[in-house]
């Protein structure tokens, strides 16, 4: 199957590890997106699936399934997704252990740990916005923004202010 292409011109939202928990705070920084991505670790309750629908009442929405999304809605998530963005392309998968190194992207999105990062390797963008949910550890609830353009392919991190 053909990965979907999109031609935007807002940035893409990109949240992770949401466990259960949408904070307002997330969705006034994923306002401005024309697209959505959800790394994985949605929820563990049948309930968590609302928090794809009110992602998806913002921007079209692309989510892929983590660890902890084991519902029935969780279990039909696909394990990864490739997207064209403005002619790049991004691959999403929630854990990178899981990530098969001849995929080609021009970005390697993913969750999984809670660890913001946001550098390129090997000719790639690796991308994990972080953990927007609920705090684990001491590491910061953040989203993430990707501009995908004729400037280039580029993220940013955002602190949740809470």
């Amino acid at each position: 199957m053909a990965a979907p292409v999109h031609d935007i011109a807002s940035p893409i939202g990109v949240i992770a590890d949401t466990h259960g928990t949408l904070r307002d705070e997330a969705l006034v920084m994923l306002d401005d997106c024309e697209l959505l991505l959800h790394l994985g670790d949605v929820g563990s309750r049948e309930r968590d699936e609302e928090i794809l629908a009110r992602l998806a009442g913002l921007a079209p929405l692309y989510a892929v399934r983590g660890n902890i999304d084991t519902p029935g809605w969780g279990e039909r998530l696909p394990v990864t997704q490739d997207l064209v963005v403005n002619g790049w392309r991004l691959h999403l998968v929630h854990d990178l252990a899981d990530f098969a190194p001849d995929t080609a992207c021009d970005a390697v999105l993913h969750g999984h740990s809670h660890k913001p990062r946001n550098e390129w390797q090997d000719g790639r963008l690796l991308f994990n916005s972080g953990g927007g949910g609920r705090r684990r550890f001491k590491l910061p609830i953040t989203v993430g923004k990707l501009w995908a353009d004729a400037r280039g392919l580029r993220g940013a991190i955002l602190h949740l202010p809470i």
